[in-house]
């Protein structure tokens, strides 16, 4: 009899500290501040197809971010970028097709694609609309792009 009692008095105070070390931690958690995450999604000298930039414009810098939605089963115009840029894609698949090549690559959402400078490609979709964000690093009145 007093061997059960000690066992349930033992057992008591296992489920005691159990429970006050996760009343704990469930404090610590609420009061813990959440740390910042980065995470690079590019980081290249080249476009997609290999070409290194050569340089940036020349001229007062301005910064451009476009969010671009290109509807199913569409193909956008052949066009060239006189700037260096890239483009995130949120949601959808987008090919895009280097002119010159043939050459393609499917890019999907979270996917990133460092975009080509003075080198005629396009994009198109599938059965699904694509969106994008498009970063573009030009100079003050440049055009984004220039179509053929």
């Amino acid at each position: 009899m007093r061997l059960i009692l000690k066992k349930e008095i033992f057992l008591f105070i296992c489920i005691t500290g159990l429970l006050l070390v996760n009343s704990v931690t469930a404090k610590e958690k609420i009061h813990a501040k959440p740390s910042v995450q980065i995470e690079t999604l590019l980081q290249s000298s080249a476009s997609w197809d290999g070409q290194p930039y050569k340089s940036y414009p020349d001229g007062p810098p301005e910064l451009s971010v476009l969010k671009i939605t290109i509807p199913a089963n569409t193909g956008l115009p052949w066009h060239t970028h006189p700037m260096p840029n890239a483009g995130y894609v949120l949601s959808g698949e987008l090919t895009v097709q280097k002119k010159e090549t043939g050459e393609t690559k499917l890019l999907t959402a979270g996917q990133v694609l460092p975009e080509m400078v003075d080198e005629l490609h396009r994009g198109y979709t599938g059965d699904m609309p694509v969106v994008l964000i498009v970063f573009y690093a030009g100079t003050k009145g440049m055009p984004l792009s220039r179509h053929e």
